[in-house]
C-alpha cells in the first residue's frame, strides 16, 4: 500500500501456495487437432513461483507459455501459463500436470487426466 508521502508499506506474508486451476482444451479446438491446457495460478506469495507442464508425469517445455504475474488488490501474486499441444498428444498424454514450484517449497500440483474430460 502507499501512503500519503509515497512510503510503500511491504507486508511480509512469508510464503503462501498459490492455488493451481487447470482448464482443459474445448471439444471446438481438439475438433482441429490442437489443444491448449491452461493453468491458472492464484493468491501465492511471494512472486517467483514457477509454473512448469509434466505431461504423462515428463516434465516438457515445448510449447509451453508463462504470463507476466499479477499482483491482486490483497498482496497476492497470479499467474497463467498456457501449454500447446496436438490433440493427439492430449488424448494420449494419460496425464497433464501443472506444477508450480519455489525453491525450498514442496511443489503445488494440479492433474488432468484427459481421458477423463470427455
Amino acid at each position: 500500500r502507499t501512503f500519503g508521502g509515497g512510503t510503500k508499506l511491504i507486508v511480509d506474508l512469508g510464503v503462501v501456495r498459490p492455488t493451481l486451476t487447470v482448464l482443459p482444451p474445448s471439444k471446438e479446438e481438439e475438433k482441429q487437432n490442437s489443444a491448449t491446457v491452461v493453468c491458472l495460478a492464484s493468491g501465492g506469495f511471494p512472486s517467483n513461483w514457477k509454473l512448469g507442464w509434466k505431461v504423462g508425469g515428463t516434465s516438457t517445455s515445448s510449447g509451453v507459455s508463462h504470463s507476466l504475474e499479477v499482483l491482486g488488490t490483497d498482496g497476492h501474486y497470479g499467474w497463467s501459463s498456457t501449454l500447446s499441444l496436438s490433440a493427439d498428444q492430449w488424448r494420449k498424454a494419460g496425464s497433464v500436470t501443472c506444477e508450480a514450484s519455489l525453491s525450498g517449497q514442496c511443489p503445488v500440483t494440479q492433474t488432468l487426466n484427459p481421458d477423463r474430460c470427455s
